[in-house]
């Protein structure tokens, strides 16, 4: 009777909820009555392709976790960071982090340049460099400029300004 009372409420809230919902709820089960069915005498063994369903139906649809029966939702959420570290590490492909290398001939005249035009900062630089066809970055420049040591304050002592007996 139990079971009789809780389908008719379930089939009561479908009529309210969005036809999107609905056909996300029926490819839901459907999957994972195929699933069981696949590996009927054994555990129940997902595919990757499997996971992945799993991981885009928990981007796209909120009820996922009321539809699942086969796994328990954190593992579906801990199948999400996976993939998510999955991907970062081989967009940077491991073995090229950060920008590509400026060859020591440009790093040579960004030095020549800001040692014989103390006046002109990475914008200018960088300017100049996009006129001569380098392209490279206005941080690059920056980085790569010849740092100038400020003189040190002159205390007025030293300058005569100062009394002295």
């Amino acid at each position: 009777m139990m079971s009789v009372l809780v389908s008719l409420l379930l089939t009561a809230r479908s009529c309210v909820r969005s036809r999107a919902a609905l056909y996300l709820e029926v490819v839901t089960l459907r999957h994972q009555l195929h699933v069981l069915n696949r590996s009927r005498p054994q555990r129940v063994r997902l595919a990757r392709a499997d996971r992945l369903l799993w991981i885009w139906l928990s981007r796209v649809w909120n009820g996922w976790r009321a539809a699942i029966v086969i796994v328990k939702p954190e593992t579906v959420v801990a199948w999400h960071g996976r993939a998510f570290r999955l991907f970062w590490s081989w967009k940077i492909r491991r073995g090229k982090p950060g920008r590509p290398a400026v060859p020591k001939e440009i790093r040579e005249l960004i030095g020549t340049l800001s040692r014989e035009n103390p006046l002109w900062g990475a914008p200018h630089i960088h300017g100049e460099l996009l006129k001569l066809g380098i392209n490279i970055s206005e941080t690059s420049v920056s980085k790569y400029m010849v740092r100038r040591r400020k003189p040190p304050m002159a205390d007025p002592i030293s300058r005569g300004c100062g009394k002295t007996s």
